[in-house]
């Protein structure tokens, strides 16, 4: 996957419900070519339905008999209940900086889907994109991603951290219909976004721990990573790479904590 100069922010850890993650999660299509990346596929298309829905793996929890189930208006007219929810996690100011306005559960189900492929579709992204400028040290043989990269991540980095996942997972539940019916709009009629969630979360959270600098390498226009293990690596997995190992190790904890809130509560 090439590596792209145009950074596009997305709160990996805490994006798993606004995503994106998983939420995790300050994200970039390519890594640090200066040409704009080619939007890709938002999904690969996935096999017929079966006759009957798969089971679920991780259901969400259910409310209980004595709950009224909460009214949730229709997936093409839900961003204000979205936009609340999000000034509700991160406060209204960071909530209207930070996200994009319109179809918002839409964009982070397709981020979320996409995490574990090749890329990410630049038309979905549910964020803003950063400020900052991507740069290379070591010599022109022998490039380096220049840890001076990772202060670009901290302020999304520091968002999640300061989440309060059980609200998350809260909010997550409160609002899942309508993630479950934008996932049924990629084309999953017959399977569950949570289920989808868990397996990105896993995938992540499999991202290696590289030691020392991570070398690159520019047989193009755009830099790649020079181990060709990490440059095979998914769209998710060289987000966290890319983002420096101290910021990766936070991610990667909230998004343990994520997990575990999202699972217990069955």
């Amino acid at each position: 996957m090439a590596i792209g100069n145009r950074t596009l922010g997305i709160i990996v850890g805490s994006a798993v419900l606004v995503l994106a993650a998983a939420g995790l999660y300050a994200w970039r299509e390519g890594l640090f070519s200066g040409a704009p990346a080619t939007a890709p596929v938002v999904a690969t298309p996935p096999a017929p339905p079966a006759a009957a829905p798969a089971p679920e793996h991780h259901p969400v929890p259910d409310a209980g008999p004595a709950a009224e189930p909460l009214p949730l208006p229709p997936l093409a007219e839900s961003d204000p209940v979205v936009r609340q929810s999000l000034a509700e996690l991160f406060g209204q100011d960071l909530a209207e900086r930070s996200f994009v306005r319109q179809n918002l559960v839409r964009r982070i189900v397709a981020t979320v889907d996409n995490l574990p492929r090749d890329k990410l579709a630049i038309e979905m992204r549910p964020v803003a994109p950063p400020g900052g400028k991507f740069l290379v040290t070591g010599t022109e043989d022998a490039p380096v991603l220049d840890p001076r990269n990772f202060d670009r991540y901290a302020a999304a980095v520091a968002a999640v951290d300061a989440l309060d996942v059980r609200k998350l997972a809260a909010v997550y539940f409160r609002l899942y219909p309508l993630f479950q019916s934008a996932y049924e709009g990629l084309g999953y009629p017959s399977a569950y976004f949570n289920d989808r969630l868990i397996a990105v979360i896993d995938h992540l959270l499999e991202t290696p721990e590289v030691p020392g600098p991570l070398q690159l390498v520019q047989p193009r226009v755009a830099y790649e990573f020079a181990d060709p293990d990490l440059e095979s690596r998914s769209a998710g997995q060289k987000l966290l790479l890319r983002m420096g190992p101290e910021n990766a190790a936070i991610i990667k904890r909230k998004l343990r904590e994520l997990r575990s809130a999202l699972t217990a509560a069955r």
